[in-house]
């Protein structure tokens, strides 16, 4: 038994080492306005992930339809990253869908459902997950604004090492003893640090703060710390602090600490969790879109999950739509598309903040996500 298990163990030192070589000979990023025709890869995803979708294309098809007609832009609809599709070919994705991502510049994505050990489905990988190895879309970048409280975060959440890389890979050793594992690499952390920095310098941010639990997980951790401050050291006008990410999850309750902090790097885990509780107090998870930022890709999505009660209750054409929208404000920032980029932000916050015409509640008593969207729309047009 322990023989199988260092086998195992030996195994995944040897996959993560190649990933290292493989990250040293990584190329710039792309230039999105030196390509000829930028393509938007459209991806559903499970639950309520289609009907909000939907919406977020529709928006981004009406602000690009300029750049469509000439060629300049093309969406492209990708089927097929279903749980039963995925549960069919006993995969995280299915080869064919992987082949269209990787055929797209950026995608627009669906929340996905994702089975869970001891659940009545496959025990397969997180789409999330797959996807993000796969394109190594490294950055998961997710902002909360809450303006009439002080609060302006940008979190980068460090997206393919940390608890999650290895995630399907523990091991049992016996039915009395698992292992699951954590990886950290300096290229991996000298990334997302960098891009958060470059992020501060770029936007004016005063600070940024480095979360993790290095006076207990001391050598994962502690090794993220120190290359972070590796990176910090370059960026002498920015302050950076350091937290625990048990103290940092109270201190976002704290009303008057909280208004200090501004940009955050996190590991993984830490990223996943933390980003949560700051998108429930900027009005729950529903309104929080989220950025999947690598060199070559980039995948924008909702941080919530496919909610496949609201489905089975009937409710989906009730979903809010908010999240993928914010995830498009995104896409359009990332791509270049600024000023569409703004337009639809401010046509947001005027929807959402400011005159709220429509509610969503997930019920009947609320719009539904079909009636916000056109809501959203008819916002842009007036801005226009």
């Amino acid at each position: 038994m322990t023989e199988k298990a260092v086998e195992h163990f030996r195994k995944l030192v040897e996959e993560q080492l190649a990933r290292v070589e493989k990250m040293k000979s990584d190329a710039d990023f792309v230039d999105y306005a030196a390509l000829d025709k930028l393509i938007i890869g459209v991806c559903g995803g499970d639950g309520i992930g289609p009907v909000i979708c939907k919406e977020a294309e529709r928006v981004l098809e009406y602000l690009l339809a300029g750049e469509v007609k000439a060629g300049k832009v093309e969406f492209r609809y990708i089927d097929g990253l279903t749980i039963e599709n995925r549960i069919a070919c006993g995969k995280a994705i299915p080869d064919d869908v992987m082949e269209k991502l990787k055929d797209c510049h950026v995608i627009l994505k669906g929340p996905t459902t994702t089975p869970q050990a001891g659940g009545d489905m496959p025990n397969i990988e997180s789409a999330n997950v797959a996807m993000r190895k796969a394109l190594d879309l490294f950055a998961n970048v997710r902002p909360v604004k809450i303006p009439e409280q002080g609060i302006d975060w940008t979190f980068f959440r460090e997206n393919t090492e940390g608890s999650y890389v290895l995630g399907s890979k523990g091991v049992n050793v016996t039915d009395d003893l698992a292992f699951d594992f954590t990886v950290t690499t300096k290229q991996g952390s000298t990334r997302i640090a960098r891009l958060a920095y470059e992020f501060a310098r770029a936007n004016g941010k005063p600070r940024v703060s480095l979360i993790q639990k290095a006076n207990v997980i001391k050598t994962t951790d502690g090794n993220f710390l120190r290359d972070c401050h590796a990176v910090a050291a370059e960026y002498p006008e920015i302050i950076t602090d350091e937290w625990y990410i048990d103290i940092t999850t109270a201190k976002l309750l704290d009303e008057k600490r909280r208004r200090d902090f501004s940009v955050f790097v996190l590991p993984n885990l830490y990223g996943d969790i933390i980003t949560d509780e700051a998108a429930e107090l900027q009005g729950g998870v529903g309104t929080a879109g989220s950025a999947n930022i690598g060199t070559r890709y980039a995948m924008f999505e909702a941080i919530h999950g496919s909610a496949p009660r609201m489905v089975a209750e009937g409710r989906d054409i009730y979903a809010d739509p908010c999240s993928m929208l914010r995830a498009a404000v995104m896409l359009l920032n990332h791509v270049g598309r600024n000023a569409e980029g703004a337009l639809l932000e401010r046509a947001l916050d005027i929807c959402t903040i400011e005159e709220k015409r429509l509610t969503i509640t997930g019920r009947s008593d609320g719009a539904t996500c079909a009636a916000f969207g056109d809501y959203v729309m008819e916002t842009v047009e007036k801005l226009k």
